[in-house]
């Protein structure tokens, strides 16, 4: 018997990935992905050094010093501003209490035609308590009319001024939002930099903080030295102007020279005058430097300056870039003690020398009113206040 031919069917293989197989080919994908963008991923930027901090936290002072001076310059022309506006206010009260008056007189005389001009004259005199009676007040329609006349000149001039001082206190009002919105700004501008700075040195490590200081015990260190060799070199200028002054006497047989408050600027005073402000800055020294601040408790370094030139009684501008303009410009090798130093391009710090190469001043936030080398910084140029 012959064999049966098998009737089973055969199943066809699914070509449906199993589970495993797509996941492990996701993981490779992803990984091959992962190793790609690592290659390919810019590298992350390198921690700054402690010198490049220390520039960086300086440089953002001197930037906060300049915007502390615009910041000052605002606050001054607000005030300046708003004492424009206070007085235009008072003025325009005073100008509208004439127009209410030149305004009331008018009332009173449109009444008095109104009771008047209703009547006739004839009826007027029949209405008359006599006829002397009518006759008076006649005379007295007929003067009215004059100073009626007066009156409506009076008015229509106090109501153009009271026009025309409106229109000059809308014009200083706006003048006025303009200084305190950059008066704003000059400050959101000082405190960002400040805040950038202080951001920076949060992000030292123990180590690199000491590293800092030394940095600037250095700087300290080496502005000393300037200073004592700019002593030194003083010390020689006057001992040789003496001996040459000695020895021209000596040959012209001439009386030793006067010895007073002159020096050398030609005004006797000015010594004296340097005392008093010296006097003060050193009282000052130890309080903190505030942006913005003239004192007592407190200052920046146009504030010390300003207040300590104004203890000698001459008045000086807030600002630095104002203060520069005072006086007279004198050189480095020529200071002498009460003159203002100003530092940076921008002229954005001041200090006030005391002679042998110092001077006392308001350093920056965080620190005290202080005395310290003029060559701490560098030197824009100095001015005598005369």
């Amino acid at each position: 018997m012959p064999a049966l031919a098998s009737h089973r069917r055969i199943r066809s293989r699914s070509t449906k990935p199993s589970p495993a197989v797509g996941f492990t080919t996701a993981a490779l994908a992803g990984v091959t992905l992962l190793s790609t963008q690592s290659a390919t991923a810019a590298p992350s930027e390198p921690k700054p050094s402690v010198e490049e901090v220390q520039k960086k936290v300086d440089d953002l002072y001197r930037q906060a010093g300049s915007a502390t001076q615009e910041y000052n310059r605002a606050k001054e022309a607000t005030a300046e501003k708003r004492r424009e506006v206070e007085t235009l206010l008072e003025e325009a009260a005073t100008r509208a209490e004439k127009l209410n008056e030149s305004r009331r007189a008018l009332g009173a005389y449109a009444a008095a035609q109104y009771r008047t001009g209703a009547v006739t004259p004839t009826a007027a005199l029949l209405f008359a308590e006599s006829p002397q009676a009518y006759f008076d007040q006649t005379q007295l329609m007929d003067r009215m009319t004059d100073q009626q006349r007066t009156a409506v000149s009076d008015y229509e001039t106090q109501r153009a001024a009271a026009a025309k001082q409106r229109a000059e206190a809308t014009k200083r009002l706006e003048s006025l939002t303009d200084s305190q919105q950059a008066l704003r700004v000059s400050k959101q501008n000082v405190q960002a930099k400040l805040a950038e700075a202080r951001a920076l040195l949060s992000r030292l490590t123990a180590e690199e903080k000491a590293r800092l200081a030394a940095i600037e015990r250095e700087k300290e260190a080496e502005a000393r030295r300037r200073a004592e060799a700019k002593a030194e070199a003083e010390a020689r200028a006057r001992a040789e102007a003496e001996a040459e002054a000695e020895r021209q006497r000596q040959e012209g047989d001439q009386p030793p020279p006067e010895t007073g408050t002159d020096t050398g600027t030609g005004d006797g005073s000015y010594a004296a005058r340097a005392e008093q402000v010296l006097a003060f800055a050193r009282a000052q020294i130890g309080k903190p430097y505030v942006w913005g601040a003239t004192g007592p408790s407190s200052y920046d370094c146009s504030g010390l300056t300003q207040a300590a030139w104004k203890a000698a009684g001459v008045d000086l501008p807030r600002t630095t870039w104002d203060q520069v303009e005072v006086g007279q410009r004198v050189a480095t090798a020529d200071l002498l003690p009460g003159d203002l130093v100003f530092f940076y391009d921008d002229i954005s710090h001041v200090g006030i020398y005391i002679g042998d190469g110092k001077m006392i001043h308001a350093p920056k936030p965080g620190e005290n009113v202080r005395e310290e080398s003029i060559y701490y910084m560098p030197i824009y140029g100095s001015v005598r206040p005369v």
